[in-house]
């Protein structure tokens, strides 16, 4: 008999667990009290709890813990090396252990299986088992939801590999993908996201080159969408916990191998600058209407990292704010779905009658888009649109 413990409920494992918990007996497990509290309030169809003797009568143990870098941009392994520490003292005959969360090509073999045989005593393909099954969420998306998803499946044999892909395959409605091992199913993942980054941080690039000849970036994308091979990325700002981090991971392995990443280095760097790079052209539009930019009113919709999302890790609109703060500023930010936890007050909504000199798109969550602009400017006031979702006519500078 199947039991099931996810650790990890964060936006990865607390839909897994309720996923696997349509057929199996779950256990969800993370260490975080607030968190188990808040998911018990919501009465969740798996058992909750943030007491490691809970989850020992388990014999699958799906990790999916946050894998974060540090201040120098360096993978740190911490997180996911104390859950599978977790895992490896009450690790029993014939258990698996399937890591979820993402890293680089061998970390799964390499850091993790020493763990787990080192402090259960146990040994790898004979008294237990491991895999790797990358998540593929995306926060906010109501379509491609975990069930709806192909998963990439790998084991630690042949035999693994078999029982981890018929666990998956039991409450996915669009099946499976058996990677040879579990290295390539580590890469595959992380690849996913260094692509996108790279894609995102030349259309951050074009829209660069194109504002500075005055040539509207959004109409230039529509034109040259009208050819068959062309791959539709709009430009804008690159935050959250995958894209934003992901990369760093690949970058830091391939140094290792002697192989400087060119191109995944310069995208990030890129990416990181856009929210800067907005703030300077708000404050160069402001100065060419004459605004004074010190002491001014201004206005950033949206927080989160990304629309209809309430996620503001890694949020690069806290550039936008920081850069802009930087003149004595006075900025309302508001945002009605963003976590609330972090440095900087955010607003459910915006004051009444308030009006602004400079107004900034900087996140268009459905809240915002039938905004009327025209209430909330002042007769001169600069208008930005990061996303390009507002009318051209009705903005001053778009990416």
């Amino acid at each position: 008999m199947k039991k099931i413990c996810i650790i990890g409920l964060g936006y990865v494992g607390r839909p897994l667990a309720e996923l696997f918990a349509t057929k199996y007996d779950v256990v969800g497990f993370d260490t975080d009290t607030a968190k188990i509290e808040k998911i018990k309030a919501d009465n969740p169809p798996f058992l909750c709890t943030d007491n490691p003797e809970e989850i020992a009568g388990c014999n699958f143990y799906i990790i999916a813990v946050p894998t974060p870098v540090d201040k120098n941009y360096c993978p740190d392994l911490k997180p996911l090396l104390k859950a599978t520490e977790t895992v490896g003292k009450i690790l029993k005959q014939g258990d698996f252990v399937i890591y979820e969360s993402t890293v680089y090509p061998g970390v799964t073999e390499d850091e993790c299986v020493p763990v787990l045989e080192n402090v259960s005593g146990k040994k790898l393909n004979i008294d237990f088992f491991v895999g790797y099954s990358p998540e593929r969420i995306n926060p906010g998306d109501k379509v491609n939801t975990t069930e709806n998803i192909v998963k990439i499946t790998s084991g630690s044999s042949s035999f693994a590999l078999e029982i981890i892909d018929s666990l998956y395959n039991s409450v996915l409605k669009n099946g499976t993908y058996k990677a040879p091992t579990i290295k390539v199913a580590e890469a595959a993942k992380i690849i996913e996201n260094c692509q996108r980054d790279v894609n995102i941080a030349f259309m951050n690039e074009i829209a660069k080159i194109f504002n500075a000849a005055g040539i509207d970036t959004q109409e230039v994308i529509k034109a040259a969408s009208t050819k068959w091979n062309f791959l539709k990325f709009s430009p804008g700002l690159v935050g959250g916990h995958c894209i934003s981090v992901d990369p760093y991971y690949l970058i830091q392995q391939a140094k290792v191998y002697g192989v400087l990443p060119r191109v995944m280095t310069a995208a990030r760097q890129l990416n990181d600058g856009m929210g800067s790079y907005v703030a300077e052209n708000v404050i160069t539009k402001m100065n060419k209407k004459g605004i004074l930019i010190k002491g001014a009113d201004i206005l950033i919709l949206g927080f989160s990292f990304k629309e209809n999302c309430p996620d503001i890790r890694n949020t690069k609109v806290i550039d936008i704010y920081h850069t802009l703060y930087e003149y004595d500023t006075f900025i309302d930010v508001v945002d009605p779905i963003a976590e609330k936890d972090c440095s900087i007050r955010i607003l459910n909504e915006i004051p009444n009658g308030k009006k602004y000199d400079a107004i900034i798109l900087a996140v268009p969550h459905k809240e915002f888009l039938s905004i009327n602009v025209e209430n909330l400017r002042k007769e001169l006031c600069v208008v930005a649109d990061v996303k390009g979702v507002w009318e051209k006519e009705e903005v001053d500078f778009r990416l």
